[in-house]
């Protein structure tokens, strides 16, 4: 994705049993791990993790994962913080308390999705 402030980069990784992968992160990006199937260590140090989870990971500038015997598959996603505060409740991820009560709401009473947009 490019053109975009936080300059994010998303990668679907699929990974045989015993491969390895590197990935660069430019160096003050944010960046978290997915697994969704199998078993995969992470970082030098291979702590391993099980589907699924969310790893996350430190300051660097590289991404290394390496697949347990059964093989892994990941989502890996970097992005520019923006440093807004987070609130989250279940699958709401919000900025503030409030604004995660007015999702429950909405969702509760029917209003969650709409047809059109609020902006338009």
């Amino acid at each position: 994705m490019e053109g975009l402030a936080v300059a994010p980069k998303f990668v679907d990784v699929t990974l045989p049993a015993g491969a390895t992968f590197r990935e660069t992160v430019p160096r003050g990006h944010t960046a978290f791990a997915y697994l969704d199937q199998g078993e995969v260590r992470f970082g030098p140090e291979q702590k391993a993790a099980r589907a699924p989870a969310l790893v996350i990971f430190g300051e660097g500038d590289t991404v290394e994962a390496s697949a347990g015997p059964g093989g892994g598959r990941f989502l890996l996603a970097a992005a520019r913080p923006i440093g807004e505060p987070i609130a989250r409740h279940g699958p709401f991820v919000m900025n503030t308390r409030a604004e995660i009560e007015q999702a429950l709401q909405d969702l509760r009473s029917g209003h969650f999705i709409r047809d059109e947009p609020r902006d338009a």
